[in-house]
């Protein structure tokens, strides 16, 4: 059990090592934005671009995507009723909260925990497809229209296509669904340049996090409460009913599915708050607790279920 641990303590050891750069201020004033913008517009869109290159296509669509799909749509639908319906937040608010409720940290920290904890890297990889094909269009297509005060069909869509997050998802999809084997001098300067994405993306958060006040007087607290509860505790119940009583999963699959949906939220949630400059507080803060809140919740399930 103690190797489960290990995934947990990589990514806390990057989010500390940047706190404290933020705390000596080493990198000076400009470096939250400018490592931000370094994130998404180059090492994420190369980092995705490996990862679904290199997943194997039948893992890709098994039986694990409609689970996580249902499980997701389920938090995003009850977190916009109480957002928007009852507390009147600004659409690019409920977006940010939404995603943070129900999109899971499937890549740079559900691929070692599902090495560690499940046995095989893999299984993210459905999630990882659902979030960067389905997810974060829709995603950026909102933010884009809410930020630039535009919302042309067309615009949008041809900002959504030219977007580097998304070109990258798509052109590895495309690489494992054709099967194409990718030599090496494509696939390694890929891979050098992807390998900077996880621990500049920790960073860039441990940098956010100094001076700041977790469920401090911001407003949002109870954004980031609901938030935190639906990804920590209804998510995984969601996951594990849909796939135990309405697909018949095997008891591993349900695993599988249970331990994904409990992941913290995404760390991509907090970027494009970044990016954008909507709802930072809510991403950062339920960024920081669902990342601590998971270890004891992903430990009781594999105790219950494993």
């Amino acid at each position: 059990m103690l190797e489960s641990l290990t995934g947990f303590v990589v990514v806390g050891l990057a989010i500390v090592v940047g706190w404290i750069i933020g705390r000596i201020d080493l990198l000076g004033e400009h470096a939250r934005p400018v490592l931000a913008r370094l994130t998404f517009f180059v090492l994420s869109p190369f980092l995705l671009f490996v990862v679904l290159s290199q997943a194997d296509v039948h893992s890709l669509f098994s039986a694990l995507l409609p689970v996580s799909a249902i499980a997701a749509l389920v938090i995003f639908v009850v977190y916009v009723t109480v957002a928007k319906l009852l507390w009147r937040r600004s659409v690019g608010e409920t977006v940010i909260g939404a995603l943070s409720a129900g999109q899971v940290n499937s890549n740079n920290i559900g691929i070692p925990l599902s090495l560690y904890l499940l046995g095989s890297a893999a299984y993210p990889a459905p999630v990882i497809l659902l979030q960067l094909l389905v997810f974060t269009p829709v995603t950026i297509a909102v933010l884009d229209a809410v930020t630039s005060g535009r919302s042309s069909v067309w615009r949008t869509l041809a900002r959504t296509a030219s977007n580097p997050i998304v070109l990258g998802s798509v052109l590895g999809t495309l690489v494992s669904v054709s099967g194409i084997d990718l030599p090496p001098i494509v696939l390694e300067p890929a891979n050098l340049i992807a390998n900077a994405c996880v621990p500049i993306m920790l960073i860039s958060y441990g940098i956010s996090l100094h001076g700041q006040r977790v469920l401090g007087a911001s407003g949002r607290r109870r954004d980031i409460v609901l938030a935190t509860t639906l990804k920590l505790v209804a998510m995984p119940v969601i996951a594990w009913a849909v796939a135990e009583f309405v697909f018949g999963l095997s008891p591993h699959d349900v695993l599988v599915v249970t331990v994904l949906a409990a992941l913290p939220t995404a760390q991509n949630v907090f970027n494009y708050s970044q990016r954008y400059g909507i709802g930072e507080t809510i991403s950062r803060d339920t960024v920081f607790l669902t990342t601590i809140g998971c270890v004891p919740v992903l430990l009781a399930i594999t105790l219950i279920l494993g």
